[in-house]
This record gives structure tokens, C-alpha cells and sequence, in this order.
């Protein structure tokens, strides 16, 4: 039996939450760019919840803004389970829960007229965004076609089309929450519209409408949602589910979504009063930057690392002393001191034992290949900043953070180019580097492999930082990674931990 609004009725309520038959009448309130796990175990998850108490009583439109098919969603009527396992205050959680707060996905490429339609909704009153850290750039382009290319000017087409609706009524804007894991990506999200819609040359009246009605807020999710689980877990899921779910995510208990807002901003995300996981406020730059810094700031570090010791997942790594004592010892030592914001030693312990317990969840299937995606960009949002603090604060090497970088570059040595896709060899084995900045590893490794470690540490252009200027950094990395070829990643990491044990 397939999961869809037909057979809700035959699916047993024991094991599962199944949402009631007048749930499927609400308008939508929500237009979603973004079809993502993360969007549908964290912001729709929350809005799910507010429905089935009876609160926000709205729905979800949702943008596919990559190829036409939908066909994943449109068989299941658009319907989802979330599987939450873990670990919350203590407590085994297990928790199976059908989402409807999707109403429909429309593929923007095949029917980008129905979107413009919704812009011109009574109901509509919300924009969510995840399209990834690289879809807030600013491309100029006409909004005017069918669809515009770039997510920035397919909102303002949304909000241009609103604005003609309604003839700029001013209580008829909108408000935008960017959970895209860039800094200020609701500022940064609204000054790029603005500047499209100058480029576009739209009229001044719409300018002010666009700047006084419509809100652009800064948000941070935090939650692991790794998806779909592996065929054994999902066959097992499927029988204690007792119906077949091709959508079906797993999800860990912990859960945040902060928002930056006021008065207004809080009045119309109503779903925020269901659920602790929902912060507005009008600072949330301290809850950025724990989970920056210290959640997938040390995702990042350690990805590299776990992979060429040949572990797959983040809770098989946190089952090996030497990644967890390496964890440890980065969280506590090299990062937590070098946070660039005001934040306590309190307030950074408490973080990081939740950041060690959600490693650990024995349900959550965290690849490393999946945290090692765009690579070089995490590098430099999430670990960059860190560094530059750390030789600010102390001077000297923070060596963990060295082996860090060492493992990243280890790991991205662009070896081959098929197809214009790149790959990576590790102990004979290929791997595709999912990475933006593959092609300049890959020329900057061919040209010259004994100065590659140099070439693009030294490079002022990728970094945006003069990182020859910290003080025996860039040496420090080219040993360690010349240690990781010649004698393997378990042995520089043993020496590595050692040292740091004898020197406590």
C-alpha cells in the first residue's frame, strides 16, 4: 500500500500520527522554494505540527526549482513520513509522523505560470527559502522569463506579480525566511531583489513597497535530516509502518529554527508558539554561531579525516576512540575559544555535549560524503572565520584545525576529470568531489603536486585572508598532509592525539 490521501484511512494510528481528513482543506499559505529534507524535516515539520493543533492552519506550495519531474511527490499526494529517532533530555524518542503540510510541488521549468498565481493569492503570507548556500548570488536577468533562472529573481517575479494584484497595498506583503547557511541570508536575500528589481528598472512605487511591506529575515535551522535511510532500515521502517513511503525521512529529535524578527514577523508565524524549536527574536546571531562554529564547524574538520580512515557515517566514527577523542578535543580546545561572537565557556560546554550526543544517534545515517559536499565553501564560511580568531586570540597553531585543513585538501586532490565531473583516490578507490571549487583543485594539483599544499593555502583570491601571514600554518598543514600520504591518516592522527594527551 503506497502512502497517499486515500489510503490514510487503512494505515493503523498505533505507531503513527496521521493527520485528519480537514487538514487538506486549508489554503497555502506558504510558498516554498525548495524541495529538500532539511525544508521538510525542520520548517514544514513545524508547520505540520501547528496544523494538527489547530494553529497556523496553512499549507505549504512548494517550488521545485531543478528538472520537471514531481512525480515523487504527486503519488503520494504530496504526503511524507517523518521518522524521528533518538535522544531527547535523557530520553529514547521514537516517533512516526505522516506530514501534510505540503499541498502540492510545482516544478518552476514546467509551470512557472501556476507560481505567479500564488503570488496573487488572498492567503498567501510567507516565503521559506533553502536553495542551498550558493542560490542567495545575484545574477542579472530578466524576471519577465519563463521562469528567470536564479532563485533571488524568481521571488521578485513572485513579488512584482503580488505587487500589480494587489496595487501595492501595503498589507499585502510578504515575509521571507532564507534558511540557506550563509550569514544575514535574509538581508543579503533582500538587498539582491532590490538591486534585480533596479536592474529590471521596475518602478519606484514598487521599490518602496518592496522595502516597507515585504520582511526579509534571518533565520539558522538546526537539525540533522539525512533522509532516506539504507534498504534495510527502510524495508524494516516499511513493515512496522505497514505502507510504502518512497519520501520517508529519518530525523533526530533536536530541533531549532531561529528567526530574526519583531512584533509583525511573530504575529504571522503563528506556528512558532507549538513548538520550544521555533526561536524569534530580534538578535539570533549567538544560536548561529554555536551551530556554526560547533556543530558543523566540526562536521567539516572531521569529514575529511573520517573519510580517509574509511568510515562512512558520523555515528560509526563517534564508535572510534580516535575520532571522538580528536572531536572532543577540537570542540573544547580549538574552536568553543575561538567562536567569533560573545558567548561563555557555559554556553559552549551545554553545545557541545548536545553536538556529542546527536553524533552518536544510533538511528541518524549521516554520510561523510554528504558533509563533505561543496567542501572548499564550508571550509571558508564555517572554519575560516575560527581560524583568523584563534591566531587573533592565542598566536600560535591550532593544530586540530590544522589536521583539518591537511585532511581537506588530502581528501579534495582533483586526480581525474570525466565528463566534467571530478574525482578524488583514496587507497585505489574513486570518489566523485562534489565541490564548486573542483576544476581550480584540479589545475592547481596537476600543475604542480609538490607545491599544491602551498598553491592554495597561499592563494589570497580563494580564501579572502592571507593565510602565509598566521604564523606557521601553512607549514604546519603541508607536513601533516605529506604525513597523511606517506604514512596514512591513522598514524598522523595517533601521533597527533598522543601529543595532545601528554601535554595535558
Amino acid at each position: 500500500m503506497i502512502l497517499s490521501k486515500d489510503n490514510l484511512k487503512l494505515i493503523a494510528t498505533e505507531n503513527v500520527v496521521v493527520p485528519s481528513p480537514q487538514i487538506f482543506d486549508l489554503p497555502e499559505k506558504v510558498l516554498q522554494f525548495g524541495t529538500g529534507v532539511l525544508l521538510r524535516g525542520l520548517p514544514d515539520y513545524f508547520i505540520d505540527k501547528a496544523n494538527r493543533e489547530g494553529i497556523f492552519n496553512g499549507r505549504i506550495a512548494v517550488v521545485k526549482s531543478t528538472g520537471a519531474n514531481t512525480t515523487e511527490f504527486d503519488h503520494q499526494d504530496a504526503l511524507y513520513t517523518l521518522c524521528v529517532r533518538g535522544i531527547e533530555n535523557g530520553n529514547p524518542v521514537s516517533e512516526n509522523i505522516i506530514s501534510s503540510a505540503i499541498s502540492r510541488v510545482i516544478a518552476a521549468e514546467k509551470d512557472w505560470q501556476l507560481i505567479l498565481e500564488i503570488a496573487k493569492s488572498e492567503d498567501l503570507q510567507i516565503v521559506i527559502s533553502n536553495t542551498t548556500e550558493v542560490g542567495i548570488q545575484y545574477v542579472e536577468e530578466n524576471i519577465q522569463l519563463n521562469p528567470p533562472s536564479s532563485f533571488p529573481a524568481k521571488l521578485l517575479a513572485v513579488l512584482y506579480e503580488r505587487y500589480q494584484a494587489f496595487n501595492g497595498q501595503p498589507d499585502k506583503g510578504l515575509v521571507m525566511v532564507a534558511t540557506e547557511l550563509i550569514p544575514d541570508n535574509g538581508k543579503k536575500l533582500g538587498e539582491i531583489v532590490l538591486k534585480l528589481a533596479r536592474y529590471n528598472q521596475l518602478e519606484a512605487s514598487f521599490m518602496a513597497w518592496l522595502v516597507q511591506a515585504n520582511h526579509f529575515c534571518n533565520s539558522l535551522v538546526d537539525r540533522i535530516v539525512p533522509g532516506k535511510p539504507d534498504a534495510e532500515t527502510y524495508q524494516v521502517l516499511q513493515e512496522e509502518l505497514g505502507y510504502e513511503d518512497t519520501l520517508l525521512s529519518m530525523t533526530e529529535p533536536y530541533r531549532l529554527w531561529a528567526i530574526e524578527g519583531g512584533k509583525h514577523v511573530t504575529e504571522v508565524l503563528s506556528f512558532a508558539t507549538v513548538d520550544q524549536g521555533v526561536i524569534i527574536a530580534e538578535d539570533i546571531e549567538i544560536y548561529r554561531e554555536l551551530k556554526v562554529r560547533l556543530l558543523n564547524g566540526t562536521h567539516t574538520l572531521s569529514s575529511g579525516i573520517a573519510f580517509l580512515l574509511g568510515i562512512d557515517t558520523v555515528k560509526n566514527a563517534m564508535s572510534q576512540e580516535l575520532m571522538t577523542s580528536y572531536i572532543e578535543t577540537l570542540m573544547a580546545n580549538e574552536i568553543a575559544p575561538a567562536i567569533p561572537y560573545k558567548v561563555d565557556k557555559k554556553q559552549t560546554d551545554a553545545f557541545a555535549n548536545s553536538v556529542k550526543d546527536r553524533f552518536a544517534n544510533p538511528s541518524i545515517e549521516h554520510l561523510w560524503t554528504s558533509i563533505a559536499f561543496q567542501y572548499s565553501m564550508k571550509m571558508k564560511i564555517r572554519i575560516l572565520p575560527l581560524l583568523l580568531n584563534y591566531y587573533k586570540i592565542f598566536n600560535q597553531v591550532p593544530t586540530h584545525i590544522a589536521l583539518g585543513f591537511a585532511a581537506y585538501l588530502a581528501f579534495s586532490r582533483a586526480q581525474r576529470k570525466e565528463n566534467n565531473l571530478y574525482f578524488g583516490l583514496d587507497n585505489g578507490a574513486s570518489y566523485r568531489l562534489n565541490d564548486d571549487s573542483a576544476p581550480y583543485l584540479f589545475e592547481k594539483y596537476n600543475q604542480n603536486q609538490e607545491t599544491f599544499v602551498e598553491e592554495v593555502l597561499t592563494d589570497q583570491t580563494f580564501w579572502g585572508a592571507n593565510l602565509s601571514q598566521l604564523s606557521d600554518f601553512v607549514p604546519t598543514v603541508k607536513a601533516q598532509y605529506q604525513a597523511i600520504l606517506d604514512e596514512g591518516i591513522e598514524a598522523v592522527l595517533t601521533k597527533q592525539m598522543s601529543a595532545q594527551l601528554k601535554a595535558i
